[in-house]
């Protein structure tokens, strides 16, 4: 016979083989290789090896899934702070406070204290808040505490035109002039005419 059965994994080897070269089983101990007697064939723990991670594959699968599905369920706190943001009206009075800085914020505090008062154009606003007769802001600062108010300068202009006119007469030209002019209250030609035709002016 040329050939004979490894009694330990069942596969054939060469008759004269003292070692099965598919398990390591020692023909003439009786034993694998190297190994105790009683220990766990190696080629049987490979088998628990492949069921353990396959067992294992199946949770990792089975937790993935559940990821998923419960992926679109947000904390209720999450969802009622977003439901707050998006509710928010467009156009808003002011940007948030938390984009400003300090100094943007007492900037912001300055203007709306100005507005409150007189009528003012965007560009004479912010000379007045940063110019070192008046506020002494950094002009960046000015800037963006101004451009964060929603303020209709088309008004501001039909106010400051009520003023002068309080103060004394003028033709529609000459208010307009006035109010655009650098010496005087800044702002746009179109925003100027505006706001002469509303004070009767024109």
């Amino acid at each position: 016979m040329t050939e004979k059965t490894c009694p330990q994994c069942a596969e054939t080897v060469k008759a004269n083989a003292k070692i099965c070269r598919y398990c390591n089983y020692n023909f003439e101990t009786g034993t694998p290789a190297g190994a105790v007697a009683g220990s766990i064939p190696p080629k049987k723990s490979g088998k628990v090896g492949k069921g353990c991670l396959i067992v294992v594959g199946v949770l990792v699968l089975l937790i993935v899934i559940g990821a998923i599905a419960g992926g679109d369920k947000k904390d209720p706190a999450v969802n009622a702070r977003s439901v707050s943001q998006d509710a928010a009206p467009a156009g808003t009075a002011e940007a948030p406070i938390s984009k400003l800085t300090g100094a943007q914020q007492n900037a912001l505090r300055t203007a709306e204290q100005y507005i409150s008062m007189a009528g003012f154009s965007r560009k004479g606003l912010i000379d007045q808040l940063s110019s070192d007769a008046g506020n002494g802001y950094d002009v960046g600062d000015a800037t963006a505490a101004v451009d964060s108010m929603d303020i209709d300068w088309n008004e501001q202009a039909a106010r400051s035109a009520k003023q002068y006119l309080d103060m004394t007469g003028f033709s529609c030209k000459g208010l307009i002039q006035q109010l655009s002019s650098s010496a005087g209250s800044k702002y746009t030609t179109s925003e100027a005419t505006f706001g002469a035709k509303q004070a009767g002016a024109c």
